[in-house]
């Protein structure tokens, strides 16, 4: 039987990627310390199903002292980096937070792991520093090409753990994963909003012609892929996690809108974003090979169990989207 490692420290643990893996290391039997300053895309519910299994501290990667403090009374053996701020239309709203936290703060989990001499560090990076390709995949050795303000900060942070690996010896490991959906989604990325708009039978917004394809990846096979890597992982390598599920963002639309028995006349086209990268793809053998894992939930299954979710939670979703109108006239013009 595997050795269960006693601590693993979080961050971002109320985020939507981070609550997935933090739910999955509690019924794996780990010690969790959950991270996260509570943003606003940030909730506590999402680690409701296990409440009083885990160690919660708010606070933020960038608070250098408060951070450090939480690190010297817990000790994790473990670092697992999902903060982040990661919306591609914010940062190009604003890209200073970005700046502070995918950067500033990851530069702060780094030493902090490096002078308390923490194990093994896992930073949780996106698919998309390594920019667009229209044809072919992404491999690990792919150059970082990042077109947002988000992308760019991911890439930095990206080079700081490499850089920290070499300089420092930090045991890191780089994970780089592709678009995930499922349940717990905020309302402002593309799943939820196409849902939370059709059930409300309003228009849906979709950027240019709906042309840009996305690789899809259900949010639990991420986590399990994580877990994979860090169980089965090479230290200071790259891992990119994917799913070979690609689907134009217009396919992908008019699927959940099926699903919903929602009509596509719902559809409108809208301005389409700055910079937009036209396709994502990755090559993922390299997890498979070092680790054995694949990828479990299918498309079509993903989208009927990421629908029912929110039908099923209406009221936790129609409580973001009431925050969310504002920022919606802004990006969905």
């Amino acid at each position: 039987m595997r050795k269960r490692v006693s601590k693993i420290l979080i961050t971002g643990a109320a985020g939507f990627m981070g609550s997935e893996f933090s739910r999955q290391a509690i019924k794996r039997g780990y010690k969790v310390i959950a991270v996260d300053k509570l943003s606003y895309a940030a909730d506590l519910a999402r680690l409701g199903s296990a409440k009083g299994r885990f160690k919660f501290y708010k606070t933020d990667i960038c608070d250098k002292a408060k951070l450090k403090t939480v690190f010297k009374k817990e000790k994790p053996k473990i670092v697992v980096n999902f903060a982040a701020e990661t919306h591609v239309d914010r940062s190009i709203l604003n890209a200073e937070p970005f700046i502070q936290t995918n950067v500033r703060g990851t530069q702060v989990l780094l030493d902090i792991s490096r002078q308390l001499n923490v194990e093994k560090f896992i930073h949780i990076s996106t698919d998309e520093i390594y920019g667009e390709i229209k044809k072919g995949k992404f491999s690990e050795n792919s150059p970082l090409k990042p077109n947002s303000p988000y992308s760019a900060t991911k890439a930095a942070s990206d080079m700081l753990v490499s850089a920290y690996h070499r300089t420092y010896k930090l045991p890191s490991i780089i994970v780089r994963p592709s678009n995930n959906y499922g349940p717990w989604q905020y309302p402002e990325k593309l799943m939820p909003v196409i849902i939370a708009k059709a059930l409300k039978n309003e228009k849906v917004p979709v950027y240019g012609k709906g042309e840009n394809v996305r690789e899809w990846l259900y949010v639990s096979d991420c986590a399990e892929g994580i877990f994979s890597i860090l169980r089965r992982g090479e230290i200071g390598e790259v891992y990119n996690i994917g799913s070979a599920v690609e689907k134009k963002n217009i396919v992908t639309v008019k699927k959940i809108l099926s699903v919903l028995g929602k009509p596509h006349s719902l559809i409108k086209f809208v301005k389409d974003r700055p910079g937009h990268d036209i396709r994502y793809s990755l090559d993922f053998s390299k997890i498979r090979k070092h680790t054995g894992w694949t990828p479990k939930v299918g498309f079509d299954k993903g989208i009927h169990n990421t629908v029912d979710w929110y039908r099923q939670n209406y009221d936790w979703l129609s409580k973001k989207v009431k925050y969310l109108r504002h920022y919606w006239g802004k990006v969905y013009r």
